[in-house]
């Protein structure tokens, strides 16, 4: 390790992964240690917040002790620890939170809390060394659904949010509704590949005097009143057809919102984030737009689009250069908006 790296030990438990990372000079990851509960919560078909935060607890200590021990380095030569504080499952921000505190305290390393949606935009930084800011960025997950223009590192506008649901949250209800189970987002896309994205035609919303917010509550009723139909016709469902109908819809909505916000805002640089930025028929539409409109596209590898703790470490570095430390009073803020600072 050279004497000018920074090296930031990161934590991300907002939701229902426990993570920790080790990134050096906020580009270059050298461990990503990911444990995953989907299995734990499957059963329930969705996440149950007090079991998230239970596990939390058993992992974190060993998730952050393998990311050290991955990276091949020891807690004397982390610079700084970045930890999510928000937004996320009050309880299981709670633990990483708590972690990062008491870990700061101990070894006494400078912490800096760092907000879960600019880690998802930063997770853009690590595959595509050439891409800085200013540029556009598409975040889409469970809880969210944003259009941002990145000024520049931390610096951050909202252009566009969902008015209701996000986007995978309508992917888990309406795989919920057509018995595909939990997560819906991975599931859909995979059915899709088997069914007519042409066969049904679900509305696309607009909302009035807001060219770039997304609403998705409509398009979840339409699928539920088209199957409630048929069941009450005696018709039968074709899952795959549904699944590829409702996936172009959200699919066809997202490119178009992006694309006029890539006109008004004259950026030749387009990234996409979160979870659902790991879905293949978006990424295809997306990569297609923007080739059309002779835009740079980005976006990280799947790994890197679901909750994970390379991407805080990367936010966190920017946060640190700025000068952002936290003290032992950082607590956990379930409904951070992005751009604020607690």
């Amino acid at each position: 390790m050279g004497m000018e790296d920074i090296l930031i030990l990161a934590i991300e438990s907002s939701c229902d992964e426990t993570a920790a990372a080790v990134v050096r000079n906020g580009r270059e990851v050298l461990s990503n240690v990911i444990y995953s509960q989907i299995a734990l919560h499957t059963e329930f078909g969705g996440v149950v917040p007090e079991i998230a935060s239970r596990k939390h607890i058993e992992k974190i200590n060993q998730v952050m002790e393998q990311a050290l021990t991955q990276a091949k380095v020891g807690l004397k030569d982390i610079t700084a620890l970045a930890v999510t504080y928000g937004p996320g499952l009050v309880g299981a921000l709670l633990v990483g939170v708590s972690a990062a505190k008491a870990v700061s305290f101990a070894a006494r390393i400078p912490l800096v809390g760092v907000h879960h949606i600019e880690g998802h935009i930063s997770a853009n930084y690590i595959e595509n060394k050439d891409l800085e800011p200013p540029f556009l960025c598409l975040v889409v997950s469970g809880g969210h659904s944003h259009l941002v223009s990145v000024r520049d590192y931390g610096e951050y506008e909202i252009i566009g949010r969902t008015r209701d649901d996000a986007a995978g949250e309508a992917f888990d209800k309406v795989a919920r509704a057509i018995g595909l189970g939990y997560p819906g987002g991975p599931k859909i896309d995979k059915v899709s590949r088997d069914g007519n994205p042409d066969a049904i035609r679900f509305p696309r919303a607009k909302v009035a005097g807001s060219a770039y917010d997304f609403s998705f509550s409509g398009l979840k009723s339409a699928v539920l009143n088209y199957l409630n139909t048929c069941e009450m016709k005696g018709e039968p469902v074709n899952t795959a057809d549904v699944a590829a109908s409702f996936q172009k819809a959200v699919v066809e909505v997202l490119t178009e919102h992006s694309m006029e916000a890539v006109k008004e805002y004259g950026g030749r640089k387009f990234a996409i984030a979160g979870g659902v930025a790991s879905n293949a028929a978006l990424r295809a539409a997306l990569e297609e737009a923007c080739q059309k409109a002779g835009v740079a596209f980005y976006y990280p590898s799947p790994v890197f689009c679901t909750d994970n703790a390379a991407m805080i470490g990367v936010a966190g570095y920017y946060e640190y250069k700025k000068g952002i430390r936290h003290g032992y009073g950082l607590n956990a803020v379930p409904n951070l908006k992005l751009g604020e600072r607690i």
